[in-house]
């Protein structure tokens, strides 16, 4: 209560209604906001999905192939094995690469020695696999770290987890138009076909699982590029 010139005035406040109508316009303008705020989100999340499906994958075949193209020569020091098979129906494979040199006395030491390789995802809700890189042999530098730091002896051979949630990782020997699962030979192979994807697996009628082709990331890489390549020129039609 107010008194002015000995008169009373009463100031006037909000109704209920009034209280209530403004609340609702509130939260109607609240919820309109967090709906296109919601809605931005989504959209982003999904163009860093979709670069980071493709980066990630691409990143690994590019590691992959620096080993390759680090650690071969054309010489018979150098030596390459690699295995595929299906662990619980997903495709898994591993690649090592060995080089080798000898002592004084003629005996043959493991120089460096690398291997990339998938296992089974067995703390993972879906089925999935984890990728794995290991490093050892005399040579404690890897090269794949960042300033080559040199490894403490423990450390040797440890394999360390690359990345999870793969779906499908194979490695190929590619001879001509055949490809091989399996090649552990003293030779080694004319070039290397690795295959990498996150997608939904989906069921294949023998029982294995597969992602589409379309959502495999493929690369081929060259193992002896000094090798003479032989061109076949074809006569000229009339």
């Amino acid at each position: 209560m107010k008194k002015a010139t000995n008169t009373f005035m009463k100031q006037m406040g909000f109704s209920l209604a009034e209280v209530l109508a403004a609340l609702t316009i509130g939260a109607m303008i609240l919820v309109a906001v967090l709906g296109i705020y919601s809605r931005a989100e989504h959209a982003t999340a999904a163009v860093t999905r979709k670069l980071d499906s493709s980066r990630l994958p691409r990143e690994i075949l590019q590691r992959i192939a620096e080993d390759l193209d680090r650690i071969i020569s054309s010489d018979s020091n150098t030596k390459i094995a690699i295995y595929n098979k299906f662990e619980k129906g997903l495709p898994t494979a591993k690649i090592t690469i060995l080089k080798t040199i000898k002592d004084n006395q003629g005996k043959e030491l493991t120089f460096e020695e690398i291997t990339w390789q998938t296992n089974y995802d067995y703390e993972a809700d879906a089925n999935s696999l984890v990728l794995y890189r290991s490093h050892g042999g005399i040579d404690l530098e890897d090269k794949l770290l960042e300033d080559y730091p040199r490894k403490e002896k423990w450390e040797r051979e440890l394999f360390v987890p690359i990345c999870t949630g793969l779906t499908f990782f194979r490695i190929q020997v590619q001879k001509g138009e055949e490809f091989q699962n399996e090649w552990a030979g003293d030779s080694l192979p004319p070039g290397i076909v690795a295959t990498i994807s996150f997608a939904e697996p989906y069921k294949t009628l023998d029982g294995t699982l597969d992602v589409p082709d379309a959502e495999k990331i493929i690369r081929t890489i060259a193992i002896d590029r000094t090798r003479k390549i032989g061109f076949v020129l074809v006569p000229k039609e009339d």
